[in-house]
């Protein structure tokens, strides 16, 4: 399943390459910068988001956890877009039992479709659904039930800075597993420098509705920095973060800090 993902992303980014590389001349690397960090950008972009959880579980052991997300632009006149961004985790989990092997496989996949005006600067929102798929590989990885919910993006693109949040809220719908009811809220705020040097902080607040007491929330702080760099004789666009977070807040058991890792493809709006 992993290698099939892999293939496919190869595929879809080749293809692209082929009838786009004229493109990416058009784009500053400090424009581009400021695209990769609009999650309703008109442009195609596939990030590879490894995030690794230090001190998870009752044996205060490392859970990783790569996140496949491609966003995929569809334009609906020359007014509106629907921005598509999928969410297929690939999970190293942990399990109790200190001398036991770790469950290895595919999470819950997420999918959401933004509508969003076409516009690049003031107020830029875009709001749609999203939808859990229950992929999951092991029940330890996610729930076998379906689930939807609302999900809305507001940011603002003003000078060197590029800041908003994220919302949204997935309920499950039917299936045999305990249902679940999970809040996301991630504020971003990045500023740029030159030459596709930027900083940044986008923690991912997360609430489980069905949690008793301490165990709602996680609530992390931190930031990093990232780049955005022009790679090889066609200059190719390529977004690269880091950033470290303490969980502040956590449920028992729940990982106390986090490294996140990014890298990111883009194809620019330009070619469109």
């Amino acid at each position: 399943m992993i290698n099939k993902l892999a293939v496919m992303a190869t595929a879809a980014l080749l293809c692209a390459l082929t009838g786009s590389t004229a493109a990416w001349a058009d784009e500053s690397t400090e424009q581009l910068a400021k695209d990769a960090q609009n999650p309703v950008a008109k442009l195609i972009s596939i990030p590879f988001q490894n995030n690794i959880n230090f001190n998870s579980g009752s044996q205060s052991r490392t859970q990783n956890i790569l996140n496949i997300q491609p966003v995929i632009p569809i334009s609906l006149g020359p007014d509106w877009n629907l921005i598509t961004r999928t969410i297929v985790p690939v999970i190293s989990q942990p399990v109790p039992d200190p001398y036991g092997s770790r469950i290895n496989g595919i999470g819950t996949t997420q999918f959401t479709a933004f509508l969003s005006p076409n516009s690049s600067s003031g107020l830029i929102w875009g709001v749609g659904p999203i939808f859990q798929l229950p992929t999951a590989t092991n029940d330890k990885l996610g729930s076998r039930n379906f689930g939807m919910g609302p999900s809305v993006v507001v940011l603002n693109i003003e000078g060197h800075w590029v800041y908003g949040a994220l919302v949204n809220n997935v309920f499950s719908i039917g299936g045999s597993d305990p249902t679940y009811s999970v809040g996301l809220l991630q504020p971003f705020v990045n500023y740029n420098l030159p030459e596709g040097m930027y900083l940044t902080s986008s923690p991912i607040i997360t609430a489980d509705w069905k949690a008793a007491g301490a165990d709602v929330w996680t609530v992390p702080m931190g930031g990093g920095v990232g780049k955005l760099w022009r790679i090889g004789s066609k200059g190719l666009p390529v977004n690269t973060q880091i950033q470290a977070f303490g969980n502040v807040v956590h449920p028992l058991n729940g990982p106390n800090w986090q490294l996140r890792l990014q890298v990111q493809v883009l194809l620019p709006k330009s070619m469109f």
